[in-house]
């Protein structure tokens, strides 16, 4: 083999990797369903979003979609919202949607609802069909102090013009809860409620609770009411504890103050027992006394003591 025959397959290996390579690079067949679908895209195009990181085909499919659709959207458009992180074939699948329903939007529009992180087309679709959403069971005690646990279901549908910014259904779901609080706490009895359970509907859709949310209430129905605990007898029954436990302490409190004064005069007594013999020693010094008055008070007092301890033992050893 001569040096002209290895330079012939050196050179034919070198054009068939460029020509894989530019195969690789360059997306022909995509170029060509572009042409086929009679949307005009340049090669060099193509070849301009590689160089940017694009993947062609998340702009060029979504493109002959939208063509095919009547939209009028340019590779620019998609490609600025892929770049800023969006979801392209999701915006064009809720535009085209929204263009079948005669519903208004606007691919900007569009495009921010998807980059705030919501599904424009699952928006789209609850605009159209409206959504049902049903509440946990809310506690609320009218005024007779019956709780009643009452469950509601929400027709909502999506607000495109709010769906940026706008509260979601944790915000709604909270609002219908505190209107039903409401409602049942300014009825006078339970039975009103149980009664007409409409009411609750008609004062809470009344409200315009939807007010800067993502979406607009349509109706509110109520699926089920049951009866709860008697808070109002709860209430109660803590309110006599607690009382009971309030006049216990003061009880303690003026028993506690009643022993105080006993062991005061008790003192007392004690302080004054102790002045006795003083008094005594006095009268007798002054003459005020004789000696025989002093012996017949101390036989006295003797006779008291005996009389008492013969009482003492015969009370704790009563005769049979």
């Amino acid at each position: 083999m001569n040096s002209s025959t290895i330079l012939a397959i050196v050179l034919i290996g070198i054009v068939g990797l460029l020509v894989v390579l530019f195969f690789l690079f360059v997306p022909v067949g995509l170029w060509i369903s572009s042409l086929a679908a009679n949307v005009k895209i340049s090669i060099f195009n193509m070849i301009g979003m590689r160089l940017r990181r694009v993947r062609p085909a998340l702009i060029v499919m979504p493109l002959i979609k939208a063509r095919k659709a009547g939209l009028n959207l340019s590779t620019n458009q998609l490609e600025a919202h892929y770049l800023a992180g969006g979801n392209v074939d999701s915006v064009v699948n809720a535009l085209i949607a929204s263009e079948r329903a005669g519903i208004e939007l606007e691919f900007e529009k569009a495009a921010a609802i998807d980059l705030a992180g919501r599904n424009v087309l699952e928006a789209v679709k609850m605009s159209v069909n409206p959504k049902v959403i049903e509440t946990p069971n809310v506690s609320a005690v009218a005024k007779d102090g019956i709780e009643l646990l009452v469950k509601a279901r929400v027709t909502v549908r999506a607000n495109l013009e709010r769906l940026v910014g706008g509260a979601g259904e944790a915000t709604i779901l909270a609002r219908i809860g505190e209107g039903i609080v409401t409602t049942v706490g300014s009825a006078d009895s339970h039975k009103e409620v149980l009664e007409n359970p409409d009411d609750i509907s008609k004062r809470v859709l009344g409200k315009g609770l939807d007010s800067g949310t993502a979406f607009e209430i349509l109706s509110i129905d109520i699926a089920d009411i049951d009866v709860g605990r008697n808070i109002g007898a709860q209430l109660q029954s803590l309110q006599a504890e607690a009382d009971k436990n309030i006049a216990q302490a003061k009880a303690e409190e003026r028993r506690a103050m009643a022993v105080a004064k006993e062991q005061e005069m008790r003192a007392y007594v004690v302080e004054a027992e102790a002045e006795v013999p003083k008094a005594m020693a006095y009268a007798l010094r002054e003459g005020k006394i004789g000696v025989m008055d002093y012996y017949e008070l101390q036989n006295i007092k003797a006779d008291t003591d005996m009389r008492e301890s013969i009482g003492t033992v015969t009370q704790n050893n009563p005769v049979e």
